[in-house]
């Protein structure tokens, strides 16, 4: 069996013809949609797992790129803001998870959209859908100075190797992969579906580096803490594991109840034990059981050739508290990285051209998307931090307080989810007002972190922040309130572990500001020297801080103007749509039996080029497709792929009707009982293509007793 370093290596060559296929299809699918002639569900499924994602506003589409753990060159920003003045409104969105959003596209147009940044080597691929999603880690990976490696070359090996990979094209629910550079857990991997905290230990007398690995977190309405999968998971070991995990996932995951599909109901219901056993279990089938991840020695910028204006800057306050709170030494000697706070994350195109500019010049290396929706720049020469100070002024990017109480993160919410329950945007700005006029202080305070969402998913991370907001509402009368719910006590604990923030009380939006003041001069006031903030919260509890809100939350004293949203003039209203991340269930009998005959092109395809273990993963697909489509025709609830095999048995073998000898369900599971070899995958795909004809068969012959019935 060949090497997936010789697929890898195959792969690079045949991208291009890759990606102009993904292209052309999305084309063809929108043109097939337009007409009528492809199930709705299913075409949304293509779409997200293509980047585009219905809107808010009715008939334009949210763009989402991936930038895997945020990383993209000053030439990929210019492409990004030429697609969006182009397709756009010449507006970008800097997003929690280190993407770039952009709103307000017309989807006939997300084919041509697509290509032109391909040009520039970005792509839209899986960045939304049931599918792998970016892949994220810490800003500061590979200049930590408190790093025991730096982890950005797995990240990177990880977005790659899944990327397109069939094992995670059609899982019940996304997957989102974190890596923090530290034990300070600055990418939050207490609350993904997978993260790793970089470990290194002697072995025979060699440093081996490795993981301590997590699985089951996520946010969202019910938040989980990520659990404990390994201690010391080894780097070679990083890809089988991940690929174990998704196989898991995907056969015994949950696929009708959306709120139910994370993986993290997955490990609540079978406990971290039982879900370690199916993942060993599913070893002997992987691709790679070992994937040595090429570590290249990092390129340190020689001395810059630029010769940046001197002047007197040491007087100037403001640049001192820049310099204080938004410059870092790097574990490079000499050499500094720069926060940049960009409010909400939000800039024009004109902006990040000059942005993209200011780049080139001063920083040695590409641009790196933080969690807090802002920039990191890195190796920036010290004797250059002045003047770059002075460039970041001119486009108002030179704030003071990356990452600190100051800097407020926030999703979009109403302003373009379907979602969203009320403002987060213009709540954000209200607080942030708040900080700089009454606690300017707090702008070197990086314990409290304040986080909105406009709603309970929390893509605006509320669950894992000190102080938390949600969008919410409540009944006033025969009038409704947009409402905030606040949530205090969150954050990571360090070493891939962390607190969920606690819902305390819900108040009318405008008067978030109020709440902040309230909580801060509390804290201010009360707390004793050198305490923080969730110390703090825990040793007054829960009830203190309800009762320190109370007041704020009487509704029998609300003014007229709380009736309306921030940033609005009409009376609020809610207008919650479907929401789309957790992509759709597909219903329909025909189309999955259209579904499992592209899966078998495919399947037959891979094997043509000698991707084995590929060409066996689209058979598993092929046989589950086709059986849920049948058992759909009988009105049979499917709600795991672990449980389509049984019930396919039961219904169809059992009684006679289908012949497949030894049981269907035992036929199925061979792909986790041998190795993806030639021999396995041929005739695991002839038995796929045998049975989906006899399936097919059955079905017209159904169809035609129910026509005469």
């Amino acid at each position: 069996m060949q090497s997936f370093q010789t697929e890898i290596e195959q792969a690079a060559g045949g991208r291009k013809a890759l990606v102009e296929k993904d292209i052309v299809e999305l084309g063809e699918k929108i043109q097939l949609f337009r007409e009528g002639k492809i199930d709705p569900e299913k075409f949304r499924s293509l779409r997200l797992a293509r980047g585009v994602y219905g809107q808010r506003q009715p008939g334009v589409q949210m763009i989402r790129i991936k930038l895997p753990y945020g990383k993209l060159t000053p030439k990929q920003l210019l492409r990004i803001a030429d697609v969006s003045d182009t397709y756009s409104n010449g507006k970008l969105h800097l997003t929690t998870r280190q993407d770039i959003q952009i709103h307000f596209v017309s989807l006939d147009r997300t084919p041509q959209l697509w290509a032109e940044l391909e040009e520039d080597d970005i792509t839209l691929r899986e960045a939304c859908g049931n599918t792998v999603r970016n892949v994220t880690a810490s800003p500061e990976a590979g200049i930590d100075p408190l790093e025991p490696f730096d982890v950005t070359p797995y990240a990177e090996a990880v977005f790659q190797y899944f990327l397109r990979n069939p094992v995670c094209q059609e899982l019940g629910r996304k997957i989102k992969i974190a890596f923090s550079s530290n034990d300070e857990d600055t990418a939050y991997v207490f609350m993904h579906d997978l993260g790793f905290i970089p470990k290194v230990r002697i072995v025979d007398g060699q440093l081996q580096r490795g993981f301590r690995a997590f699985v089951g977190g996520g946010l969202g309405a019910q938040p989980f803490l990520a659990q404990v999968a390994d201690e010391f998971l080894a780097s070679d070991q990083l890809i089988p594991f991940i690929e174990a995990v998704l196989r898991v996932f995907d056969r015994h995951g949950e696929r009708t109840s959306r709120h139910k599909a994370r993986i993290k109901y997955l490990v609540q219901k079978t406990g971290i034990a039982e879900l370690k056993k199916l993942v060993e279990e599913e070893r002997v089938a992987l691709k790679v059981k070992s994937f040595p991840v090429d570590v290249p020695a990092r390129r340190i910028p020689g001395a810059t050739q630029e010769v940046f204006t001197t002047f007197r800057i040491s007087d100037d306050e403001n640049y001192r508290d820049w310099f204080d709170t938004n410059v870092i030494p790097q574990k490079q000697d000499d050499w500094y990285a720069v926060r940049v706070k960009v409010q909400l994350g939000n800039l024009d195109t004109r902006t990040a051209r000059i942005f993209a500019g200011i780049a080139e010049q001063f920083s040695k290396e590409e641009i790196h998307i933080t969690p807090a929706q802002g920039f990191l720049l890195r190796f920036v020469p010290q004797h250059a931090l002045p003047a770059l100070y002075r460039a970041l002024q001119a486009i108002g990017f030179a704030g003071a307080g990356a990452e600190s109480t100051a800097h407020i993160t926030a999703c979009p919410g109403t302003d373009t989810c379907n979602l969203g329950i009320s403002s987060s945007t213009g709540i954000a700005k209200a607080l942030e007002q708040v900080i700089t006029e009454e606690f300017p202080e707090l702008v070197y305070n990086h314990d409290i972190k304040i986080k909105i969402s406009g709603c309970m998913n929390s893509c605006g991370q509320h669950s894992l922040a000190q102080i938390g907001f949600h969008g919410s509402s409540f009944k006033a009368g025969t009038a409704v309130v947009p409402a905030l719910q606040v949530l205090l006590g969150g954050g990571p604990t360090g070493n891939g572990e962390g607190r969920i923030s606690e819902k305390i009380i819900k108040v009318p939006s405008k008067r978030g500001p109020a709440v902040l003041k309230s909580l801060l001069h509390d804290f201010e006031t009360n707390a004793v020297e050198g305490e923080y903030f969730n110390s703090y919260y825990d040793r007054r509890g829960k009830e203190y801080f309800y009762q320190l809100l109370k007041p704020l939350a009487d509704n029998k004293n609300i003014t007229p103007d709380e009736f309306t949203d921030w940033g609005q003039t009409e009376q609020f209203q809610t207008a919650i749509g479907v929401g789309e991340c957790a992509g759709v269930l597909i219903d329909l009998v025909q189309t999955l039996f259209f579904e499992a005959e592209e899966k078998l092109d495919r399947a037959e395809e891979a094997f043509a080029e000698k991707r084995f273990a590929d060409s066996v993963y689209y058979s598993y697909s092929v046989f589950v497709n086709a059986a849920k489509g049948l058992l759909l025709s009988k009105e049979v609830n499917c709600n795991t792929h672990h449980g389509i095999l049984g019930d396919f048995d039961k219904h169809f073998v059992d009684n006679g009707d289908l012949a497949v000898p030894g049981g269907f369900r035992e036929l199925v599971l061979q792909i986790n009982k041998n190795e993806p070899t030639e021999k396995f995958a041929r005739s695991y795909l002839m038995r796929a293509a045998e049975l989906l004809a006899e399936i097919i068969r059955y079905r017209e012959k159904q169809t035609e007793r129910e026509e005469v019935c």
